[in-house]
């Protein structure tokens, strides 16, 4: 099988489908226009119905859908791109996610339930006030149009204009309407069950470059081992150009004299994943993307039960096991056969890499199976869209229209601002995915910084507030407040304080450090201050230590208990990051 040569990553010339392609993609918009149009009638008939799936969701569509919504184009395009850059550590933003998946399986969701909300913005106003609840819708309203909707849709335009030639205007325009239609006609009904599919036809699309990278490297008559061998060989990076490729970027790669591509744990100056703050970006990252973000938790609000929601995050954190196979694994591939990629100037590395999934369609992929491939890549597209657009017009909807401007508003009324709420999000991000690549660099880091500037202040006062009791509004509010401000001093300080230390580049750290700050200011601020009233740190709202109220709904036999299949997912990273520890690889 031919390997593209380099100069195809930078421009891609745009080819044809064939008629099985053709077929291919007409097959799985058949599927999913069903799957949308059965799972999403008569959802308009009530608020809860068209926001929360009638909270009938089994675990695996909770499961499915939660791993759908997360998987995107700057996944397919931005992960894999940074995977030849950096190597395996890149698996740590998914193998990294134990942490967070078991807190929300053990401490956040039985709250969550219990409280009865609808969003998150909304449990915030039960447990501190009014205005924490206002101040996060706006902020997720934000950083949804701005860091999720605009980013994914130029990311996966991108991917049309180097595949097809198409114009980068056009590409948006047409993924956002055809990503978008199913969550304006059936809310989160429509969305999860089209994502169960959609993640189904991802990991086997994405799983198709994968094996056929490694058919590449094994070469004529070698096994998928051989290539496998062969792409560990040259990621070591011990000999000719991938060993020149390495030594020549150390610097730029982890600031420091050597770099080691097979290691998940990265020394502090690392730009992406500094192994210091993985149990910091737990809380100050994670935390918020996993649990506070209401496009990432409404699938687990709308679950059968509290057995149904944790179970699913169970299922989510077995497929996250899995997905370096298709986010991580080709780009080392594209590592061992275009080494030369990290050669040129370094600004240029990372969005040429950026070009890698494209690069690996056009040179492995066969006539018959594009089609499959595009097919993943628009189901990665649109089931984030899909999660994104019907979170970000329930939390208008609910905690800005409703509570502002119409608190008695009817359920039909409240679904109606949500469909229309919905097309003028759209439009608007839409509009804004035009000038996403003006910005430069790496899409993949892009939406990672903006993460680390609006997570660390909610993700710290959202854990306070429910471990301890003794948290008020007073010091959530000044955490968040100064917390931003802190975030905005400290990008100042870096971007424009050349003798800076090199260890504050990477987001991460200075996420991790935002958010200790802020776990202090609310700790200081509340304890200064008088304490809450009884009924914002009841049971519902909060861990009571005497009782230990988080282990009910576990499931009735051991073998489909959540603490069995959880326990063998912990056991499973553990044993994933000990052979990529560096020392077994």
């Amino acid at each position: 099988m031919s390997i593209a040569p380099l100069a195809t990553i930078s421009g891609i010339e745009s080819f044809s489908l064939e008629f099985l392609d053709y077929l291919a993609i007409a097959g799985f918009f058949g599927i999913l226009t069903a799957i949308g149009y059965l799972s999403g009638r008569g959802e308009q008939a009530s608020s809860e119905d068209y926001f929360l799936a009638g909270k009938k969701l089994p675990w695996y569509v909770v499961g499915g859908s939660f791993i759908a919504s997360n998987i995107s184009s700057e996944q397919f395009i931005g992960m894999i791109g940074s995977a030849v850059v950096f190597g395996v550590c890149v698996s740590m933003l998914e193998w990294g996610n134990v942490f967070a998946f078991s807190l929300l399986i053990w401490i956040f969701i039985p709250f969550l339930l219990k409280a009865k909300v609808f969003t998150t913005p909304e449990y915030l106003e039960l447990r501190f006030n009014g205005t924490m609840r206002q101040i996060f819708a706006v902020v997720t309203i934000i950083s949804n149009v701005v860091a999720f909707l605009a980013a994914v849709l130029y990311g996966g335009a991108l991917a049309l204009q180097n595949l097809f030639g198409w114009n980068l205007w056009f590409a948006i325009i047409v993924l956002g309407i055809v990503a978008g239609i199913w969550a304006i006609y059936g809310g989160l009904s429509s969305v999860a069950w089209t994502d169960l599919f959609t993640v189904v036809v991802m990991i086997v699309g994405g799983l198709t470059v994968t094996v056929l990278g490694l058919e590449a490297l094994a070469g004529d008559g070698g096994t998928l081992l051989d290539g496998f061998r062969t792409m560990i060989e040259r990621n070591r990076a011990t000999t000719g150009a991938w060993a020149e490729a390495v030594q020549s970027n150390t610097q730029n790669l982890a600031g420091q004299e050597t770099y080691n591509r097979l290691s998940v744990f990265q020394p502090a100056t690392h730009p992406i994943v500094p192994a210091i703050s993985l149990i910091t970006a737990t809380f100050s990252i994670s935390i918020w993307y996993n649990v506070l973000n209401q496009f990432m938790i409404q699938r687990v609000l709308g679950a059968k039960n509290e057995y149904h929601a944790r179970m699913g995050i169970v299922f989510a954190g077995w497929i996250k096991i899995f997905l370096p196979l298709i986010t991580v694994l080709p780009g080392m591939i594209l590592f061992a056969m275009h080494p030369e990629i990290l050669l040129g100037p370094w600004e240029e590395v990372k969005p040429t890499a950026d070009k890698g999934y494209v690069q690996m369609i056009q040179s492995l992929v066969p006539v018959g199976l594009r089609g499959l491939l595009l097919a993943a890549l628009f189901g990665a597209i649109q089931s984030t869209v899909n999660s994104v657009l019907n979170s970000t017009s329930t939390i208008f909807t609910l905690d800005i229209y409703k509570r502002i401007f119409r608190p008695a508003a009817s359920d039909r009324h409240l679904v109606r601002v949500g469909v229309i709420s919905s097309v003028v999000i759209l439009a608007f991000s839409i509009l804004l995915g035009g000038f996403v690549g003006k910005l430069g660099g790496s899409l993949f880091e892009y939406i990672q910084s903006l993460y680390a500037f609006f997570a660390p202040p909610f993700a710290a006062v959202f854990v306070l507030g429910i471990i301890w009791r003794r948290i008020n509004a007073a010091g959530a509010l000044t955490a968040v407040v100064l917390g931003f401000a802190f975030g905005i001093a400290i990008k100042l300080y870096v971007n424009f304080t050349p003798s800076h230390p090199v260890w504050l580049d990477p987001y991460a750290n200075q996420a991790s450090i935002n958010w200790l700050l802020c776990v202090l200011i609310c700790i200081v601020v509340s304890l200064m201050t008088a304490p809450p009233r009884p009924e914002q740190v009841d049971d519902r709202l909060t861990l009571n230590w005497s009782k230990l109220n988080i282990f009910d709904n576990l499931g009735n036999h051991w073998y489909s208990s959540v603490v069995t299949w959880w326990g063998l997912f912990v056991v499973a990273i553990v044993v994933l990051l000990v052979i990529f520890s560096g020392y077994f690889m």
